[in-house]
């Protein structure tokens, strides 16, 4: 009796395949095995780095603490008192505050510049212009937080700041504040600087984002007699869904964790005008000496950023299947 030899079992040469009789039969080939040694680095950088700090900051919120000598344990005691505190409620506020700078805001601008640079710069003057146009937006990103701290303390200092020198230069002397050390000017100072510092983050995604766009679409629309706002509002801005999702997931997360500018601008104040959750955390680990209280603060804020962070994600994977 001949044996019959189906295509699947053979290779090229009608000798017999033994890795892909393998995979038919539920095996996993070594080149898939060794798949794993690739993500073990990174797999315990996260377990090192992330993981397990955050059970030991949740254990440590179970407890009365100082930061030094031995933890007692309370329970949830740090959380009832979270509750009850309005220090707490107001940095959250404030929080949401930074939202409005540094996710809100930036995204608003940054679409609509990176549609001006990409559909007016790039076409009317040329794309080295519009790259030396992002890059100046995008500078802010890559200085370090404490360098741009103090520069902007120099510019909105109160005595010889560069902003209130401004002021008085073209009679606008009324105008002129102590930006970080007036209470009800401290929030806003700030928020303007984060504005300043996110911008160009969602500024490069979006440009981006435009290059994948059908030129096809732009041109119907301008022989349609759509403007340059028209084509934007109803073209650019539906297909950039996806990278506006990203954006605004991102710059919330860096939002709600913000925490080097405010250290280095106003140290939460005056008064507690520009604390926020992070901040907040710190000065109870390393100033009140109540590390368990900082630890309950610090877990709070890492559930909010995680559930956030799944929500969003959920809601926009949802809304890419529907599309």
């Amino acid at each position: 009796m001949t044996a019959v030899i189906t295509k699947e079992a053979t290779g090229a040469g009608g000798t017999r395949n033994p890795s892909r009789r393998r995979r038919a039969g539920g095996g996993r080939s070594p080149a898939e095995g060794s798949y794993a040694l690739f993500l073990l680095p990174g797999a315990l950088a996260f377990l090192v780095v992330i993981v397990v700090p955050f059970v030991m900051n949740t254990g440590i919120s179970f407890t009365d603490w100082s930061g030094v000598g031995t933890p007692e344990f309370t329970g949830l005691d740090n959380y009832e008192k979270l509750v009850g505190d309005e220090d707490f409620w107001e940095s959250f506020r404030h929080s949401l505050a930074m939202v409005v700078a540094m996710a809100l805001v930036p995204t608003a601008l940054g679409i609509v510049l990176a549609s001006a640079l990409f559909d007016v710069v790039a076409k009317h003057a040329g794309n080295r212009w519009a790259s030396v146009l992002r890059a100046c937006f995008y500078l802010p990103q890559v200085l370090p937080i404490a360098v741009a701290g103090i520069v902007w303390s120099w510019i909105l200092a109160p005595e010889n700041g560069s902003l209130n020198d401004l002021l008085g230069a073209v009679g606008l002397d009324a105008l002129q504040q102590d930006w970080l050390g007036d209470p009800d000017w401290a929030l806003y100072s700030v928020m303007g600087v984060m504005v300043w510092v996110q911008i160009g983050f969602p500024l490069v995604i979006f440009m981006s984002g435009l290059q994948r766009l059908d030129p096809a679409l732009h041109e119907a629309a301008e022989l349609d007699g759509a403007g340059w706002w028209g084509r934007f509002w109803h073209v650019t801005l539906p297909q950039l869904r996806p990278e506006i999702g990203v954006v605004l997931l991102w710059c919330t997360i860096a939002a709600l964790k913000v925490f080097g500018m405010v250290y280095v601008l106003t140290g939460g104040g005056p008064g507690g005008s520009t604390n926020v959750p992070s901040y907040f955390a710190y000065q109870n680990f390393f100033e009140n000496f109540q590390a368990s209280y900082g630890a309950a603060v610090s877990t709070v804020l890492t559930i909010l950023i995680m559930v956030l962070a799944v929500v969003a994600l959920r809601l926009q994977t949802k809304a890419e299947d529907e599309a």
